[in-house]
């Protein structure tokens, strides 16, 4: 389970319609959605990873502690939320160096994760494994393999790999085969789209016939009904974005509750380690 700590306007959805330097003075609603989050969690016993946007963390500190404190794993998201393709090999490093290493001055736990903006590692972009490991991530969840308009990476492995072999631990987000194509399985918009009963069952299918876990993810703004209204964005933008917002924190119950679930370091990085 892990979720991604960014706000309503930082999404990349939006990033033709609000500009970065406005950001501070837009209403920002991490730290209630966050408290909402964080006691889901409790009230299921579950304890996950948050990929923290360095942005978030330099401005809410409390929020860093509050994570560690309640024994949640702290991973990176990057600085700015800004897509892999967008960035230099030269930017995309200092990104990555400079939010590891103000999660871990904040927290005082090493951070090993990272997750790039909109799972923006694509065919195109695999030099940023590269630069993550040399960075000191022991791992990466930055892989979607579907096809999408702003992301995806078809052809990858479904499930944890080593990059060119004994390279940084890749941890794409959960699909299901079917058809011969990957069906979304992960979280996101496709878990507010679908019906409750079909993430169910491809969960399943992933964890009995496939004797894997699932990666599954959302962010604090989906539990969030009365964020403020993107009126200019794209309506295929608002869509993906506002859909069914008041069903999320319902069906996030049901989820926690039909499987177990735990930190992507220890799911992954210890597992791998004892085998």
């Amino acid at each position: 389970m892990s979720v991604d700590v960014e706000d309503y306007f930082h999404v990349s959805a939006f990033e033709d319609h609000i500009r970065r330097e406005d950001w501070d003075r837009l209403p920002c609603r991490i730290e209630k959605n966050m408290t909402r989050v964080l006691a889901l969690f409790e009230r299921h016993g579950v304890q996950t990873t948050f990929f923290t946007l360095g942005w978030v963390a330099e401005r809410y500190p409390h929020l860093v502690r509050a994570i560690v404190d309640a024994g949640h794993e702290l991973a990176s998201h990057g600085y700015e939320h800004i897509r892999v393709p967008l960035q230099s090999r030269a930017e995309f490093r200092e990104d990555v160096v400079r939010s590891k290493k103000l999660l871990e001055d904040l927290s005082g736990q090493p951070v090993k994760g990272y997750r790039a903006a909109s799972y923006s590692i694509g065919a195109d972009t695999l030099w940023a494994l590269d630069e993550l490991q040399e960075a000191g991530y022991e791992y990466s969840s930055s892989i979607y393999p579907i096809h999408h308009d702003l992301y995806g990476m078809p052809e990858a492995p479904r499930f944890p790999f080593r990059y060119r072999g004994n390279g940084i631990l890749e941890i794409p987000i959960s699909t299901a085969r079917i058809f011969r194509f990957n069906w979304p399985s992960g979280g996101g918009g496709y878990f507010r789209l679908l019906p409750y009963v079909v993430f169910r069952a491809a969960i399943r299918r992933i964890n009995r016939r496939e004797g894997q876990s699932c990666v599954f993810f959302f962010h604090p703004w989906e539990v969030d009904v009365d964020q403020p209204r993107q009126r200019n964005a794209s309506l295929k933008s608002r869509f993906r974005h506002y859909l069914n917002l008041s069903r999320m924190e319902s069906r996030l119950e049901r989820l926690l509750g039909d499987f177990r679930w735990g930190r992507m370091d220890r799911v992954f990085l210890e597992s791998e380690r004892a085998s």
